[in-house]
């Protein structure tokens, strides 16, 4: 789930004194009371708002038009059906108008390919919630290979990050009586055998970390009491969780288990029976095996008696070699000042890198050949947005799609369109394009620079609408993340084209550090103490788009969610004159409690320990909650958040929002009951929310 930003030198001097407050804030804070999250009091208020929110943002003349036109392109029949391939059929989840709740269906390869699939149904989620009285949302499933006969569905009350296990019989339709079963809790699951599952979840008190995930794995036999089950591995309660990893490749079977010691460094061992072996490796780099080969990704640059990869690099070394300690490692991928890695698949013989270029994706074949490793580009669409998934099934003998993948392809511009691809070949068929829902004749999109306040150039995406001109009169969005690697890379939005773009309004995206659109430096360039370069990078931003007569700060508005939403709650506050109007959605705000509400403690790689005095210093100089103040000039603000958010407490925008109203800023705030951290738990939600949210942006950015 990347950027920096500009801060006023006021506001610096206003913060500085922050450090000196206690790190106690429970005694200080009056919204508390808000963190309450089905307390009968602060639902009260929730209602209260959404209410007052409902009635001006209804109100707006285009507001039904927006919610109709999103909601008929999430429901769009003509979308194409994500699928995942699990022996002689791939599988979708489907929601549509007739079922929002969604159905959960397979079908074969080859009907696939043709333009009306026949689907054979295998549960019907909305139905399984009216039978039981429970607003289910599919939240995937764990099918056990080569048979594929026994499912673990995972079904979220409402959407939220906790799901409910059951074990589904995929002959028979239906759930089993006798079978595995979990309750509601933030759960690992995986199969060892048709007989046996490791799990990782909610066992009683002491099993859970400081961060709420599980710390223990265990291994529970069929027809046995969860409270038999083993334990193979248990992790500590100040980590962020324990994890499980089965690998059922004949003649390469492994399950790995271990624990994460923050949000990016972990320890992993190999199971051996009841003992386990460590796996040497730095801490912050990401460790996989696939068949003969063993691969690193690296997040800091490391030293080996063979030579020091930078970080950003993929390697690669032989499995055997590398369990007895005398791995030779090869270099599939090294970043430059340009390129990074965006991620990987592999075919039964093939490794498909995908790789960004200045934000654009470009794909790289590399095959072991008598010992060397050969590298291929693949003639692909660019300069978008590429996705690859293999469909080899290692546990198919003699799998006739063991070199196949898809190739799927977007950009703003351009809706998404879906190939069967082989390695070894730029050849590739189509299978599935979604249809065009807004007219692109005549946009345009430009990718541009702008240089921060320590002169890092940072990139963003400027989308025009037909016939716009930079003449400074543009109602402009401007959007961005800047958070834990993730990059912003082209989409493309039925919704913004036809509540945005068809109106004149004007997209940018900021490719800003704390992302990962240049590797893991770009992302280490903005944790903790450096947190203020993202949002001195996307006030840059901002300042160019005023420069160069894109937009003026009458017409220029900013949204970002999670991360995102800390991003814009504390530019708004340090450059509000560049703004006006602010979406701020399911955000972080009080980042002095953040680490002590829900998953928060696990972000403390990212953000800093508060009750640190050292990180405090510097958290306490942007937390939105503790900067804003009375008599400041603010852009009006929509909060946006779920009851229903597990992940990010909705006391972030509950409180952000009552001290925001008791100094007299113009604050709007909606809080949708289900949702879960995607803020929706079905289409008729998601248009609503989107429909809110830019009826709130044409109200103050082209009234």
């Amino acid at each position: 789930m990347n950027a920096l930003r500009t801060l006023l030198t006021v506001l610096l001097t206003a913060a500085a004194t922050l450090p000196a407050m206690s790190q106690d804030s429970s005694a200080q804070d009056p919204y508390l009371w808000l963190e309450d999250v089905h307390g009968e009091r602060a639902m009260a208020w929730v209602k209260e708002r959404n209410a007052i929110t409902r009635a001006r943002l209804q109100a707006h003349p285009r507001f039904e038009g927006i919610r109709s036109s999103i909601r008929a392109v999430l429901d769009s029949k003509e979308k194409i059906p994500a699928i995942k391939r699990r022996g002689a059929h791939v599988y979708n989840f489907w929601e549509d108008a007739q079922h929002p709740r969604g159905l959960w269906r397979r079908t074969s390869l080859a009907e696939y390919r043709k333009p009306n699939p026949a689907w054979e149904l295998l549960l019907d989620v909305g139905e399984l919630g009216r039978k039981e009285g429970v607003n289910w949302v599919y939240k995937g499933a764990q099918c056990l290979g080569p048979h594929y006969q026994r499912c673990l569905l995972s079904l979220s009350r409402g959407g939220a990050d906790a799901v409910e296990v059951r074990e589904f019989d995929l002959e028979r339709k239906t759930f089993m009586a006798n079978g595995f079963k979990l309750p509601e809790a933030k759960t690992d699951v995986e199969w060892l055998d048709e007989n046996a599952v490791f799990v990782a979840t909610d066992f009683g008190p002491g099993t859970l970390t400081a961060s709420g995930y599980p710390r223990t794995v265990k291994l529970w036999q069929r027809g046995t009491p969860l409270s038999q089950a083993h334990t193979v591995f248990e992790a500590k309660p100040d980590d962020v969780g324990a994890f499980v990893s089965v690998d059922r490749t004949p003649g390469h079977e492994r399950v790995q288990v271990g624990r994460w010691l923050d949000f990016y460094n972990s320890e992993s061992h190999l199971l051996q029976g009841k003992a386990l072996q460590a796996l040497p490796k730095p801490r912050d780099a990401s460790l996989s095996f696939v068949r003969e080969h063993v691969l690193l990704e690296l997040r800091s640059d490391w030293a080996t008696p063979q030579a020091t990869w930078p970080k950003g690099s993929l390697l690669v070394a032989d499995a055997k070699a590398y369990l007895a300690g005398t791995p030779q490692f090869h270099a599939l991928f090294t970043p430059t000042a340009s390129r990074s890695l965006a991620g990987w698949t592999s075919t039964r013989h093939t490794l498909l890198l995908n790789v960004l270029e200045h934000v654009a994706s470009r794909v790289e074949e590399h095959r072991s050949q008598a010992g060397t490793w050969q590298r291929r580009e693949v003639a692909a669409p660019y300069p978008g947005t590429i996705s690859l998934q293999s469909l080899h099934d290692e546990l198919v003998a003699q799998d006739e799609l063991q070199e196949q993948y898809l190739l799927s392809y977007t950009d703003f511009l351009t809706p998404d369109s879906l190939y069967l691809a082989a390695t070894g070949s730029d050849e590739r068929s189509l299978l599935k394009s979604r249809p065009a829902f807004f007219n692109s004749d005549g946009m345009r999109v430009e990718q541009r620079f702008a240089s921060s306040k320590d002169g890092t150039r940072v990139p963003y995406f400027v989308v025009w609408p037909k016939g716009a001109k930079a003449d400074g009169r543009n109602p402009t969005l401007l959007y961005g993340y800047g958070g834990f690697e993730n990059s912003m890379q082209p989409w493309y939005s039925g919704g913004f084209g036809t509540a945005w773009y068809r109106h004149g309004g004007v997209l940018v995206v900021a490719n800003i550090r704390g992302g990962g659109e240049y590797g893991p430096a770009w992302h280490q360039a903005a944790v903790k103490h450096k947190r203020q370069r993202s949002f001195d990078d996307f006030a840059a931003v901002a300042e160019d788009l005023l420069r160069t007569g894109v937009t003026s700060a009458a017409q220029l508005g900013i949204e970002g969610g999670s991360n995102g939403g800390l991003l814009v709650g504390a530019v708004m506050l340090q450059r509000p004159e560049l703004f006006n109007a602010v979406v701020c959605q399911v955000p972080l705000l009080d980042m002095q409690r953040y680490h002590k509400l829900l998953a928060g403690a696990s972000w403390m790689a990212e953000y800093g320990n508060p009750d640190d005095p050292a990180d405090w210093a510097a958290i306490s100089r942007y937390s939105p909650y503790h900067n804003v103040k009375a008599g400041q000039k603010l852009p009006t603000v929509l909060f946006t958040t779920s009851t229903r958010d597990d992940r990010v407490h909705p006391g972030h925008a509950r409180k952000m929002a009552a001290r925001m109203l008791e100094q007299s800023h113009s604050v709007l705030y909606h809080e949708n009951i289900e949702g879960g951290h995607a803020g929706a738990a079905d289409n008729a939600q998601r248009a609503d929310m989107m429909a809110l949210e830019f009826s709130f942006l044409w109200q103050q950015l082209a009234p």
